[in-house]
């Protein structure tokens, strides 16, 4: 049986685990999770296998398998290539994590019945997104998957933040599947054949490939977290469970990027310049306004939710460079920037299921998201506090993990852009360089911070004070993902090699092969631009930390002394008088609050006497928000309030509205033709 025929067998698998949940929850309340939670992690680590080994060629990938299912006249077409077998990969490693860690995770979860249902047929949804040869196919799965998330976005429903959430990514999610239907209209042409080959081989006018890409911008983009289109998903990632959050932020983002990788890269056609422009500077400013977002927040998780998009926009920057040298023709340096961007992708999934995770811990163990009542709780969780901390180190891009080498890799590519024979991209490229680098700064002090206040210091409340550490599922998850990320930031040339076939399908080049080189090191054009090696750099880290761990204990004295830790001047033992996340944030508040965020410190000081307390107010407004989308709410209000009255109307005016409105169609007809 071929490959792609085992992948739809353990996706039937998925769907029937989904059917069945309602039942197991009925019968075996007690251990339904266990029981739907492992089944699912072991459909996907069937999956995941497979995937692998079409990725590195162990098997035949096989040709394209044709159900009887969809548009009677195309059949549901279904297939694994080099592009499908990465996302493949990435997606059901995010699915075995997830649902190992949910089986300790779900024992707290207060509406079981909202969620286990739903989860296996949104793994089932992604997967057939990945692996949809149609167009009819790649929708209806698209869709799945939106409308499954949805329902467990909506699992707290008694919250009225969590049913905003919802609505805001249903509308949103609706809005992307419609650009996302035009886009393949387009590329299917007077024809109509829906088939992915088709489109492929067809010739698209310039028009039509300059508007695919504008639509799969709005609509793999709302998806994905592209500014400004991510308004929904600061608010949609928090409100779910956090093992569906750490799904929703950490893959199926990517399978939004997969959508757009797979359109504008494989079926729209050679690209032209300018695409890269607007690809480049989309993602520029998603990747810094979204860190700047990340830094001001004290919700754990929205935290983590903006820093998502953050590194969507690092992504995007990678593959509007691929854009730019694959349309003048330069096959290694278009590689190299596409190799970096599929790994960043891959490393993003991993960095940020730790987090999650470690934030549902933090969560199951508190019950709190503010990080302000925090802090103190290494000591409590040792365990997840070392497992964020690793995270933290990751996604601020510090060797030796994963995060480095994909960014660095990136910025190897923005170097190459003198050769580019555009002006307008000899400026843009070093620009979105600068706004890299301004974000990677940005990333680290958000993660100083989000570690700091959480798990450093003395508890801010009791709930903190109490804490214990996660059960042996998540901390073993968390753990394990934490090998991996330094695993692959020391030893990248196996990943970069493998993703080979990828480069070579979509822009006709792939990089040197990395994993003979001495060292173990990566060189991503010629040694004499620039190499990196993660294992020297780990073996410094590890030599130099135990040299000075060595030479402090032979020239101070051996003898333990107690004292009282530096307190800033301020002995207070009050955990009210420590650093709080508002005042860590406040120079960066300062100098972007005006620009970026319109912030407002209303300051209410009594005078002299008055015992009535001081105020200090904050007020940060989301100026994307505030532009494009209230005043598009205050429309749709408007026109439905003016429209209302048309409920009370009699039959008799239905008929006749419903008349005028058929000639209205024949006259439009009749132009037409």
């Amino acid at each position: 049986m071929m490959p792609i025929a085992w992948v739809l067998v353990a996706v039937a698998a998925l769907f029937a685990i989904a059917a069945l949940a309602p039942m197991t929850l009925s019968r075996r309340r007690a251990e339904a999770g266990t029981l739907i939670y492992g089944a699912c992690a072991a459909a996907c680590t069937l999956i995941l296998v497979i995937a692998l080994a079409a990725l590195l060629g162990a098997v035949d990938a096989g040709g394209t398998l044709v159900l009887p299912l969809g548009l009677p006249w195309l059949g549901a077409r279904f297939r694994i290539d080099a592009l499908a077998a990465v996302f493949l990969v990435l997606v059901d490693l995010g699915g075995v994590a997830a649902s190992l860690y949910a089986i300790g995770y779900g024992r707290h979860e207060s509406a079981p019945g909202r969620v286990l249902p739903f989860y296996p047929a949104f793994l089932a949804g992604m997967n057939l997104v990945v692996v949809a040869a149609d167009a009819f196919s790649f929708l209806v799965a698209w869709e799945f998957m939106s409308l499954t998330s949805w329902a467990m976005v909506m699992a707290h429903h008694h919250d009225a933040e969590n049913r905003r959430a919802g609505y805001v990514y249903l509308v949103m999610a609706s809005f992307g599947t419609l650009s996302l239907l035009l886009a393949f209209g387009l590329l299917a042409g007077a024809q109509g054949d829906y088939a992915f080959a088709a489109m492929r081989g067809a010739a698209h006018a310039d028009w039509v490939a300059g508007t695919v890409l504008g639509l799969m911008l709005l609509g793999a983009g709302s998806k994905a977290g592209l500014v400004p289109l991510h308004v929904w998903l600061p608010l949609a990632h928090p409100a779910a469970p956090s093992h569906v959050s750490a799904l929703m932020s950490g893959v199926m983002t990517k399978v939004a990027i997969y959508g757009f990788v797979r359109v504008v890269f494989d079926l729209a056609g050679p690209p032209a310049w300018w695409w890269s422009v607007v690809v480049l500077t989309l993602g520029s400013i998603t990747a810094v306004l979204g860190v700047l977002h990340a830094v001001m927040q004290r919700d754990l998780k929205r935290l983590l939710a903006y820093s998502t998009v953050e590194n969507v926009g690092i992504v995007f920057i990678g593959l509007g460079l691929a854009l730019a040298f694959k349309a003048n023709a330069m096959a290694g340096p278009a590689a190299l920037a596409l190799t970096a961007a599929l790994f960043h992708a891959f490393n993003h999934s991993l960095f940020k299921s730790i987090l999650f995770f470690g934030a549902g811990a933090v969560l199951t163990a508190t019950g709190k998201r503010d990080i302000e009542a925090l802090g103190g709780l290494i000591r409590r969780m040792p365990h997840v506090a070392y497992a964020f901390l690793g995270g933290c180190l990751a996604i601020a891009a510090l060797p030796p993990l994963n995060g480095f080498v994909s960014e660095w890799m990136i910025l190897q590519a923005i170097l190459l852009s003198p050769a580019l024979p555009q002006w307008g991209l000899k400026f843009l490229v070093p620009a979105a360089g600068a706004m890299l680098a301004f974000a990677a700064a940005l990333a680290g002090a958000c993660f100083v911070r989000a570690f700091g206040i959480t798990f450093l210091g003395r508890p801010r409340s009791p709930e903190a004070a109490g804490a214990q550490d996660g059960d042996r599922w998540s901390t073993g998850v968390m753990k394990t993902l934490l090998g991996l990320c330094l695993v692959v930031g020391i030893l990248p040339n196996f990943v970069i090699d493998a993703l080979h076939p990828v480069s070579d399908l979509l822009v006709g080049g792939a990089m040197p092969a990395q994993s003979l080189l001495p060292h173990l090191s990566i060189v991503p054009i010629s040694e004499s631009r620039s190499s990196y090696s993660g294992l020297l750099v780990f073996l410094f880290i590890l030599i130099s930390t135990r040299l000075a761990i060595r030479v402090i204990h032979d020239f101070a004295s051996r003898r333990v002394r107690r004292a009282p830790a530096w307190d800033c001047g301020w002995p207070d033992p009050n955990p009210a008088t420590q650093y709080t996340a508002d005042s860590f944030a406040q120079p960066l508040r300062r100098v972007f609050g005006p620009m970026a965020f319109r912030s407002r410190i209303e300051a209410t000081m009594p005078p002299p006497g008055d015992p009535s307390p001081a105020r200090l107010v904050l007020s940060l407004r989301d100026l994307v928000w505030d532009t494009f989308y209230a005043p598009i709410a205050g429309i749709v209000l408007a026109i439905a309030e003016k429209l209302n009255h048309l409920q009370f109307l009699t039959i008799r005016s239905y008929l006749s509205l419903v008349f005028a409105a058929l000639v209205g169609l024949l006259l439009m007809v009749a132009v037409w033709a």
